[in-house]
């Protein structure tokens, strides 16, 4: 069995989470060209009640896969599966145990940006290009903050330990994708509804 590998072509990290004054939110942070990404769920950091949030947005060249389809490398719909793998890049931060992540087909397109700081958020789209919690791309809200997904076709995986690699079967949504019957925008991965602070 033959293995391609096929890297995204464009990422970012959005968030609500509060800036180190544990005053001010950071929707406006991106963080489009960080070498990592980050997902999480925070609950009452900055008061009894507070919630902030972290999610990953990603997209993959599927004309590229297209190409390699038409070419005979990548074997037709039904006699190929495509996962999603995503590698944990260890770090000192207390990391939740049985957490589940899910993988949603956003359903607008966005910018990914040039933002790099993901300990103070000191950048910020402003008037550059780029996706925020906010903001799906320059001048263009997402209808609802933190992104917007399709229902469905929806992707899960708990991690027991919270430090495992994540991998998941999206063949459905990527034949969706190459057939032009669900449009690529990429997808989003953060926590379940019910594991996230919202």
């Amino acid at each position: 069995m033959a293995i391609k590998k096929y890297f995204a072509n464009k990422d970012n990290t959005i968030t609500n989470a509060f800036k180190i004054d544990l005053t001010t939110r950071a929707t406006d942070s991106n963080m489009g060209l960080s070498d990592i990404l980050e997902t999480f769920s925070i609950y009452g950091q900055a008061s009894s009640g507070s919630t902030e949030l972290e999610r990953i947005l990603i997209e993959f060249p599927i004309n590229k896969i297209l190409t390699d389809r038409a070419a005979g490398i990548v074997p037709p719909s039904g006699d190929v599966s495509f996962y999603l793998n995503m590698y944990n890049a260890p770090n000192n931060q207390t990391t939740p145990k049985e957490m589940t992540l899910v993988v949603r087909p956003i359903s607008v397109s966005w910018q990914e940006g040039t933002g790099l700081d993901m300990d103070e958020y000191r950048d910020t789209v402003g008037g550059n290009a780029g996706s925020n919690w906010v903001n799906s791309s320059k001048g263009a809200a997402w209808t609802r903050q933190g992104g917007d997904y399709l229902t469905t076709p929806v992707y899960s995986s708990t991690l027991p330990t919270g430090v495992e690699d994540l991998k998941i079967n999206i063949t459905p949504l990527v034949e969706g994708w190459l057939d032009s019957s669900i449009n690529n925008y990429g997808i989003g991965v953060h926590f379940t509804s019910s594991q996230e602070a919202y």
